[in-house]
């Protein structure tokens, strides 16, 4: 493969430098505004141009790019790191493709741009505290009532409910058939009666994560997709490009971040860079982000010919967020006892590596465990068999709970 641009790359690859480095924002810019406001004001700005989600259809708010070009754009942006981070990637990279793919016309114009401009955030209602990682096992119901459903249950670990103005959302609608055929697939307000948000406290001090209450909250059926008892299937729509998403982001953590770090650190009285183990860990982890980095350009081929992403698609997290915490428990160890210390003013990059040492665990967990990941791999790429399932094929409502 030639990864050379061609001339029309070389021309998109200009243009989109060019636009960055006359309207990327300064700090002066973003002093005083929180996170939220920082990003929005990034999309919005990206949005007004033309540079935001540029692979969406033009009538959705994107470009209609190729995704080659999207890799070019992802790779200039990536050149400055002080842009604000996103709080759209759910909606961006999971939501929307949803919606593109399930919704109504109507509701994909209505819906779509304001994702790509940042007008509005998304978010992901799946998990549940009795299901682990298992998404069909979820409890939380949905009960018709006229041309509405009403819903009563509990979801966990939603990444930015708590900010949300939307989300996406399964129930169950029918316990009398196997666990995987009586689910139905919903996007809502998150802002409509009966829904409370509370935030999970992380070890690594932030709140990202919340517990998500439904209270007899009425979604009207218009905001159904898929057909009920149909939630499986478009769920896979969703999970698939979670895998995308998650898989295709940073792949192990801020690299040359740690490279700083080995340069700038001494190990027996020389830079840390110039001890042969040193080096060792540094050149694997090169390569194997440069395998994640290959694997994502491949995955985005792959959509560019109209294919939903594949569950290759796991090898990203399963390899990418173990590496990152042990690239940050290295780092910590580079730093000796003052590894220990997480401090903004003290430590290296304002505690960077004590933050990701931290922070990875719940990466290890959200969009699926490291073992779920790894199941997928094995099933669904190797083609190897399934683990036994005692639940296969009998009704949800007598899958044995385990409570007596």
């Amino acid at each position: 493969m030639d990864f050379n641009d061609t001339p029309a790359e070389a021309a998109f690859r200009s243009e989109a430098r060019s636009w960055l480095q006359d309207n990327a924002p300064t700090a002066e810019e973003l002093g005083g505004l929180g996170f939220i406001e920082q990003a929005k004001l990034w999309q919005k700005r990206k949005f007004d141009a033309g540079w935001a989600c540029i692979r969406w259809p033009k009538e959705y708010g994107g470009r209609g790019a190729t995704a080659i070009e999207q890799v070019i754009w992802n790779q200039e942006e990536s050149k400055y790191p002080n842009l604000p981070g996103t709080v759209f990637s759910i909606g961006q990279g999971m939501a929307a493709p949803t919606l593109m793919a399930w919704a109504t016309e109507e509701q994909k114009r209505r819906y779509v741009p304001r994702l790509a401009s940042g007008e509005d955030i998304w978010c992901q209602l799946f998990s549940e505290p009795a299901g682990g990682s298992d998404l069909a096992a979820l409890r939380t119901k949905a009960d018709k009532d006229g041309d509405d459903w009403i819903i009563n249950g509990q979801k966990i670990w939603t990444s930015g409910a708590h900010y949300s103005d939307y989300g996406i959302l399964v129930v169950r609608t029918d316990p009398n058939v196997p666990k995987h055929k009586g689910l139905t697939y919903f996007f809502l307000n998150m802002r409509s009666p009966g829904v409370e948000t509370k935030p999970i406290k992380q070890l690594s001090g932030d709140s990202n994560f919340n517990e998500v209450y439904f209270t007899d909250v009425r979604i009207p059926d218009s905001q159904r997709l898929g057909a009920v008892g149909q939630g499986w299937q478009v769920s896979i729509t969703t999970l698939m490009n979670e895998r995308l998403s998650i898989g295709g982001g940073n792949a192990g953590g801020d690299f040359k971040a740690l490279l700083r770090l080995a340069q700038t650190l001494t190990l027996d009285d020389r830079p840390a860079i110039e001890n042969p183990a040193v080096r060792a860990k540094i050149a694997d982890w090169h390569c194997q982000r440069a395998g994640l980095k290959y694997t994502g350009y491949r995955a985005l081929s792959a959509v560019s010919r109209g294919e939903t992403p594949g569950p290759e698609n796991s090898i990203g997290k399963l390899v990418g967020a173990p590496m990152t915490q042990d690239m940050a428990s290295f780092a910590m160890d580079l730093m000796e006892m003052s590894g220990a210390v997480w401090d903004e003013d003290f430590s290296p990059d304002g505690g960077l590596f004590q933050d990701m040492y931290m922070a990875i665990p719940g990466l290890r967990i959200a969009g699926g465990t490291d073992e779920i990941m790894a199941n997928i791999i094995a099933e669904r790429v190797l083609g190897m068999p399934q683990e036994p399932r005692l639940d296969k094929g009998i009704p949800f409502n007598e899958v044995p709970t385990g409570s007596g």
